[in-house]
């Protein structure tokens, strides 16, 4: 673990932007960081626990997966997903909702789940699971520009996201993960399941072998490209890895956009992940 660390901090350092991590090594237990308690901006990696909090208000019958949602109008003036272009008033179910929410990172979904949710119960809920570093702010993220300064967007931390993920993956087999969770194993079996339906695939699995299993969500902002999954080797779980960046510039001095670097650094981190911890913590040659 100690020269893999050495080797994630390597790849951030040479970034002209700041990036920060988690990583869980599920077969020692091990686990480390870069600025892993220090506040970031989640754009939409925190719909990850806006999903868990929906899924623990079925469990305690306030919801149902299989309840009609409709697709309102107010809901669809964003800039991401699919839902914003659709004809509105037409219904999906709570599940497809929060499937949508999370594969293809629907927002007019995540403001509806929201809504039905409560803005302060996914708050109150994250709290309770120990994600001490996240504070939710609102449904459908505001139009601010460039201005998405911490106290005035949905800010979290590598740590926390890493410990909602193993929380998840633990909650499918371990019924007092899942009770931690307010959840059922069943109902982490589909979390996990959801995540692993992501189709926005080009940073933490975009160097992985193709087809290799990542449970993971994508997050977007304002100079900021983040990722936080766990990674799969041959259907073993092999770690969790959540990778943040912030300030990324428009182009990097050769040309290269700053999104591009920022997908490519991520993807890169998973790689050598992948490789150390796949092969025992000896990176393959």
């Amino acid at each position: 673990m100690r020269d893999l660390v050495k080797r994630l901090n390597e790849l951030c350092d040479a970034a002209p932007f700041q990036a920060s991590w988690y990583l869980k090594d599920f077969a020692t237990g091990a686990s480390a960081d870069r600025r892993g308690d220090v506040p970031v901006p989640s754009a939409s990696t925190r719909k990850i626990s806006i999903m868990m909090a929906a899924l623990a208000a079925v469990h305690a019958g306030k919801l149902a997966l299989d309840q009609k949602v409709t697709i309102d109008a107010r809901y669809q003036d964003n800039d991401s997903g699919t839902f914003q272009h659709l004809t509105p008033g037409f219904w999906i179910t709570l599940r497809d909702a929060l499937v949508m929410m999370i594969i293809v990172s629907d927002n007019t979904c995540t403001g509806t789940v929201v809504d039905l949710v409560g803005l302060p119960n996914v708050q109150r809920y994250s709290e309770s699971v120990g994600m001490t570093g996240t504070v939710h702010r609102y449904g459908i993220p505001p139009k601010l520009g460039p201005d998405n300064s911490l106290d005035r967007v949905t800010t979290t931390t590598p740590n926390d996201q890493g410990l909602l993920l193993e929380l998840i993956l633990r909650g499918t087999d371990d019924t007092a993960a899942a009770t931690r969770l307010q959840c059922t194993p069943a109902l982490c079996r589909l979390g996990l399941d959801i995540l692993s339906w992501q189709k926005l695939k080009t940073r933490l699995p975009s160097l992985l072998p193709l087809g290799t299993k990542v449970a993971h969500k994508t997050g977007t902002g304002h100079r900021c490209y983040n990722d936080a999954g766990i990674i799969f080797k041959a259907d073993r779980p092999l770690c969790v890895l959540t990778a943040y960046t912030m300030g990324v510039p428009e182009a990097l001095a050769d040309g290269t956009p700053g999104f591009a670097a920022a997908y490519q650094l991520i993807g890169r981190m998973a790689r050598r992940c992948y490789d150390d911890l796949g092969n025992g913590g000896r990176r393959l040659a």
